[in-house]
């Protein structure tokens, strides 16, 4: 007689054990107290934002009135129309893509070959080299300000994009160093096969790495673009006539550009515009950007 075989018993939700369930509900109590806190967190880091959102809609009565007024009684568009109509908020726009776009290829160009011959070729003072170019990190860029100004001034290059665009080529350690961590975590069965196939040295990192390389690239470049950017040091030191000042610089002359009273509607509205290319920069490489700081090499 054959032996008759029982259905498997499903459990019904109201037969799940308590302990269970236990979880699932602290599980979900944590998740809405860490959403809820990174939402608070996320709204006290855009209240600088939100102000001076605000404030470039405002009159300049308006903002000095207190308490603050975060929705402006009426809406002044006007501002941002006399930013490019008091000074030459364009020109100042076109400076800063300059020299943000030279210092980026600079960077990547310049401190990406350094990265490679450190994680990939073996050589005599290896370690020692890179720890001189690490401790370079724990100098103040004040420190060879003079030095440099008296130097591009003896060569004439003093008003001009050279002092800034120039000094990108000679490498940045902070950026070399994160060229030579990505590359040590590549495969070394790739350069192998490349060398068995007849590859040189600088093929395989023009072909082969470069080319795998796209996170920490990103990274290098939106590094590099907000350091140019926001550099504001280096432009008042080195340039003079107001056709080359950069955002950052061609700010400051709101400051005294009526009877020493700071218009703050209108450099907050020109602060806006100028933070428009950080955002889109950043949201355009911010997967590759993510990518490239979390990855670390392995040292070999």
């Amino acid at each position: 007689m054959a032996r008759q075989q029982s259905a498997p018993v499903t459990k019904t939700a109201s037969q799940a054990p308590r302990w269970e369930m236990g979880v699932s509900q602290h599980r979900l109590v944590g998740a809405f107290a860490t959403y809820f806190m990174l939402v608070i967190g996320a709204v006290i880091l855009m209240i600088p934002f939100f102000w001076m959102l605000s404030t470039s809609l405002k009159t300049l009565d308006e903002v000095n009135t207190w308490p603050i007024t975060w929705i402006p009684s009426e809406w002044i568009w006007q501002n941002y129309i006399d930013v490019f109509q008091r000074i030459p908020f364009a020109r100042f726009l076109m400076n800063s893509i300059m020299l943000a776009t030279g210092g980026i290829v600079g960077s990547i160009i310049s401190c990406s070959l350094p990265g490679f011959g450190f994680a990939r070729l073996r050589f005599p003072g290896r370690s020692f080299l890179f720890f001189v170019m690490l401790t370079t990190l724990m100098m103040p860029a004040w420190v060879v300000i003079v030095p440099h100004f008296m130097m591009f001034n003896t060569i004439g290059w003093l008003d001009t994009f050279l002092p800034i665009v120039v000094p990108s080529f000679f490498g940045n350690a902070f950026y070399i160093f994160l060229f030579r961590q990505y590359f040590l975590g590549i495969p070394k069965e790739l350069e192998d096969a490349a060398r068995v196939d007849g590859c040189s040295t600088f093929r395989i990192f023009w072909q082969i790495f470069l080319p795998m390389s796209l996170p920490v690239i990103a990274t290098v470049a939106v590094f590099a673009f907000f350091y140019y950017w926001n550099d504001l040091l280096y432009p008042l030191v080195y340039f003079r006539s107001q056709h080359n000042f950069p955002v950052s610089l061609g700010m400051r002359m709101f400051q005294t550009a009526e009877f020493n009273v700071i218009h703050y509607p209108r450099m907050m509205a020109a602060a806006l515009m100028s933070l428009i290319p950080c955002i889109l920069v950043f949201s355009f490489a911010q997967r590759l950007f993510i990518q490239g700081v979390v990855i670390t090499g392995v040292e070999k």
